[in-house]
């Protein structure tokens, strides 16, 4: 049974594109927070971007701002992360999360979300 489901992940050269995407059961995505997470080794689990299900409101890390796109697919239950310009330190495990029945602008950091995927590797280098 899916409840995140990540794919999309892989290799690409710096200055490169992707796309993964994250699969979501309904009872998650009902107004609820969705988000990109991304841990390289060695370093902390960051946030990277999240959507509120309801409006589909959106905020971004940092350092991935003007880079990166969160948006969702309501039909499929899918939430995607458009990935451009990516730099080598975009490398790490990418995972999707969701908190049910919260905004985002309630949450802190990655241990306020409960569910979680497995991850997508992806890998940029220079």
């Amino acid at each position: 049974q899916v409840q995140l489901e990540e794919s999309g992940g892989g290799s690409v050269q710096a200055g490169g594109s992707l796309k993964p995407s994250c699969i979501v059961s309904e009872y998650l995505i009902i107004r609820s927070c969705i988000g990109w997470f991304r841990q390289a080794p060695g370093k902390e689990r960051e946030k990277v971007a999240r959507i509120y299900t309801d409006g589909d409101s959106t905020d971004y890390g940092a350092s991935v701002m003007g880079r990166f796109s969160i948006s969702r697919e309501r039909a499929k239950n899918t939430v995607y992360l458009q990935m451009s310009m990516l730099k080598p330190e975009d490398t790490g495990i990418y995972y999707c999360a969701a908190q049910r029945r919260t905004a985002c602008s309630r949450l802190n950091g990655p241990g306020d979300f409960h569910f979680w995927g497995q991850g997508t590797q992806v890998t940029v280098s220079s």
